[in-house]
This record gives C-alpha cells, structure tokens and sequence, in this order.
C-alpha cells in the first residue's frame, strides 16, 4: 500500500531539492560555509528549537493514545536536553556564551515559521499538526544522510553536524513521525488530506527559507 507520507514527499520535491542544493547546505557539507553564516543559523534554531518543543508538547497532549504520547515526550526531552546542548556547545565554540544565546531576538523568517507551527498545533486537527511537524525533523535527517554519503569536510564542526542528523536513532524517530502520520490519514476525507497536504508543503517552504535566512543573515531592518 502506497504511503500517504511517500505523496507528501512527491508533492513538495521542488522544495526539497532546492533545500539539498541550498549553498548553506552544500557549504556545511564540502566544509566552505562561512562561520558567521554557520552561527547565525545556530543562534535562530535554537530560538526555534524552543518554540518546536512546545510544539511536541502540544502533540503529547493532544495525542490520541499512550504510545504517541510517550514518544513526544521523548522527542521534547531529546529537544530540550541533547539537541540543544549540542547548539550550545557549538555555540561555545565560537565564543557565544549560553546567556547570549539565550537572549537573541528572532528573525522574520523564525518567527513565522514557529508562529505557523504553534497555531497548527492549537487550531488544527491532529493529521495536520502531524504534517507541520514532520517537514523538519524528516527534512534534516534526509539533509544529513545525504552529505554523509558524500564525504565528510573537514571541519570537525560541520562533521558533527552531519553526523547528529545522519544519525540512525535520529532517522528512527522521524520514520515513526512519518508512520504516525500515515496511520492519522487512514480514512480522512478528502479535503481533510488535502490540509494535511497545504500544511506539510507550508512547513517545507519555511525550511527552505530557514537556509536562506541563514545565508542572508537575515535581520530585522529596525
């Protein structure tokens, strides 16, 4: 049986590749992208990684059983605790301390995307929070697993990256956001799968904006 999840992926595969031949992306991956850029990018996901966690928060509960409600919680410890301290210590590494970290402002492009997840996760029904959420964590699994196919840089900083993302415990959890997803859909009527769809393609666009927001050094002009 055909995934409703292998469609989604179909639909959104323009957004998809742009992001794989995104210049911030193909930078990490031959080991060129500059660090100001790098850092940038670090201080927005982890101002967004905030926001997605209470984006899993809102999945634990309104989970409609047990065993979905045990892995987001998972998930939101993992963001909260391993993730996030991995941007910190990257963070450290160029200098920025926790408390500056902690204290930056959001971009344009961050406070959209995390401002649509929030209201998909609050407003919508549960297969369309399902389909917001599933965009990042497959996407940067799939980003991950590519340039580690690649060839890893040099830079010990852009392996690491890599590797956390290329990770097979990583993939395990965003296989299980795919298979909740599809399990979600079963039986949907049409115009329900067709916002799962509108959501799942909107959180695709805003992962690619989020590589350019990066590379752009996006900032608010006042």
């Amino acid at each position: 049986m055909a995934r409703f999840t292998d469609y989604l992926r179909m639909q959104a595969e323009d957004v998809w590749q742009a992001q794989h031949s995104h210049p911030f992306v193909r930078g990490i991956g031959d080991g060129t992208l500059d660090p100001d850029r790098f850092t940038h990018w670090l201080r927005q996901d982890y101002l967004f990684l905030i926001e997605y966690a209470r984006l899993a928060g809102a999945a634990v509960l309104r989970a409609p059983g047990l065993d979905a409600m045990r892995t987001f919680s998972q998930l939101l410890y993992e963001i909260l605790g391993r993730e996030m301290e991995l941007h910190k210590s990257y963070c450290a590494e160029f200098g920025i301390s926790s408390e500056a970290l902690a204290a930056g402002i959001m971009t344009p492009t961050t406070q959209a995307y995390t401002d649509f997840l929030l209201r998909a996760a609050t407003t919508r029904e549960w297969a369309e929070l399902l389909g917001a959420l599933l965009p990042c964590m497959w996407g940067y699994n799939e980003v991950g697993s590519v340039l580690a196919t690649r060839g890893m840089p040099d830079d010990p900083r852009f392996r690491r990256w890599i590797n956390v993302y290329a990770d097979p415990e990583f993939g395990e959890i965003a296989t299980w956001c795919r298979d909740l997803l599809d399990d979600a859909c079963v039986g949907l009527p049409e115009h329900r799968l067709n916002a799962v769809e509108r959501h799942f393609i909107t959180s695709s666009r805003y992962e690619l904006q989020f590589w350019e927001m990066a590379w752009t050094l996006e900032a608010w002009r006042v």
